[in-house]
């Protein structure tokens, strides 16, 4: 015991020490960022303005105080190298953006090139990150070869505490090993690829001692509440990480995350997936594509509404209500692609393949989704995101609403411009409720497994499937 004590104490100095040397380290990419930004806009290795080497100072103080806060410098053994990388991106973000409020309310805001923090933003990101995905790529390996290794202590039974073990032995590289597995319902012990099964709890729990186990975790039901306070009364004193990983499949619509309700843990059963960081990271993104967007498409835009108007009488834009986050109303723009014509009260009917009442303008917006741009003012707007499910008429979300499962769930988020479904083919009339089922599956599917590159992903695959897809007419 005194050896896995001595043990423990020379692994969380030499823990400190390494996350001292990173943040310092990060520090000094940072100012070196900023000076190859320099060599770049201005040819030389320092700034022009009087005031960039001041901006430069308070970020490399900023990012020591803002990027612990983001979790940067703890370990992140058996996470996602992806949710790593946003992780440090949205950090870097959130330190340039503390410059800029700070630049903006001393009004030296002229005295910076924009250029310039432009590229030093740009640039700074490459090193951070990348610094971060060489180490876990070494670690990784390091790991799979059994240097750096955990063992884990798992308690649980059925399919979900195999669940467990199967992600513990078919990821290596996060370096966690099962040792023990105590599984209260079996008759007898027996052993299984090189973890021992007991239902002895007395002998379970010496083993965990004896072999100085670190890691202890309850795969089990939430109904198991006697068993995780008999596991807990047991290594109350000890210096073991006990973590919780409950059975809530059968229960969740989606997987449930871990959040704080007025100072007591709770999970999310049905509620929105995903979690403030990740709808603060994705209204970030939002805000800037549908800016960059509109602005730099404002002579499209132009052409495209002096077509419209040409290709018959009506106004520009065609305008209809939708439902958005949590089912809150609100009035969605996209340019007219049909005639103007009179639909029967509580009646939206979708448009077919030789629809007569859509222009041949329309047509070809529709087909190349042109016709979705001024979307971009509702994701301005903050009522639309631009990945996301697509909005139905209120008519169809009523009808609908009563004959797919879960379809409701939709609008746990901000509907999009485009989406997960669209990219794969769900595009255009749902003529039958099967392919409204696949459409709302796939749209769920986008939700349970969300990520910043996912976004990046479906949007550079409607920019290209956009002008090839039969679905669209």
């Amino acid at each position: 015991m005194y050896v896995n004590t001595v043990s423990r104490r020379a692994n969380a100095a030499l823990g400190e020490i390494l996350g001292f040397i990173a943040r310092a380290l990060d520090v000094v990419l940072i100012a070196a960022s900023a000076i190859l930004a320099a060599k770049l806009r201005f040819g030389t290795l320092t700034t022009e303005g009087a005031y960039d080497a001041l901006l430069v100072a308070f970020s490399m103080a900023c990012a020591a105080a803002v990027l612990p806060k983001f979790s940067l410098y703890r370990s992140w053994r058996g996470r996602s190298m992806i949710a790593l990388a946003s992780r440090v991106l949205l950090a870097w973000l959130a330190v340039q953006a503390c410059g800029l409020i700070v630049i903006f309310l001393v009004r030296y805001s002229s005295d910076v090139s924009r250029l310039w923090f432009a590229y030093w933003t740009a640039i700074g990101a490459v090193p951070l990150i990348g610094m971060r995905i060489v180490a876990y790529a070494v670690l990784k390996h390091a790991r799979r070869t059994g240097f750096d290794l955990r063992s884990v202590a798992l308690v649980g039974y059925g399919a979900h505490c195999e669940s467990v073990r199967n992600s513990i032995d078919t990821v290596p590289g996060s370096g966690f090993r099962a040792a023990v597995i105590f599984d209260p319902r079996i008759d007898a012990s027996d052993v299984r690829s090189g973890a021992s099964t007991t239902n002895e709890f007395n002998a379970f729990v010496a083993h965990v001692r004896k072999a100085g186990i670190q890691e202890l975790w309850l795969a089990l039901p939430i109904l198991e509440g006697a068993t995780i306070l008999r596991i807990i009364d047991a290594f109350r004193e000890e210096l073991i990480n006990i973590r919780f990983l409950p059975d809530v499949h059968s229960l969740a619509l989606f997987d449930g995350g871990l959040i704080e309700l007025m100072g007591t843990p709770a999970i999310n059963l049905a509620a929105s997936p995903l979690p403030p960081g990740a709808l603060i990271q994705k209204a970030m993104f939002d805000r800037a594509f549908a800016a960059i967007v509109l602005l730099a498409l404002t002579p499209v835009f132009a052409a495209i509404a002096v077509a419209v108007k040409l290709s018959s009488p009506g106004p520009v834009f065609f305008r209809q209500y939708r439902k958005g986050a949590d089912g809150r109303v609100f009035r969605i723009f996209k340019f007219r692609s049909m005639r103007v014509h009179q639909e029967a009260r509580g009646v939206v009917r979708q448009a077919t393949r030789s629809d007569p009442r859509i222009t041949r303008v329309g047509s070809f917006l529709r087909r190349t989704s042109l016709d979705e741009l001024p979307q971009f003012i509702n994701v301005l707007r903050g009522e639309m995101s631009v990945v996301g499910p697509r909005p139905h008429a209120i008519e169809h979300d009523e009808f609908y609403g009563k004959l797919v499962d879960s379809y409701i769930h939709r609008y746990r988020i901000k509907p999009g411009i485009t989406g997960w479904a669209q990219v794969n083919g769900f595009r255009g009339e749902t003529d039958q409720i099967e392919k409204m089922a696949s459409r709302v599956e796939y749209d769920l599917h986008y939700m349970r497994n969300w990520t910043f590159w996912m976004d990046i992903r479906i949007v550079m695959m409607t920019v290209y499937k956009s002008f090839i897809s039969p679905q669209a007419y």
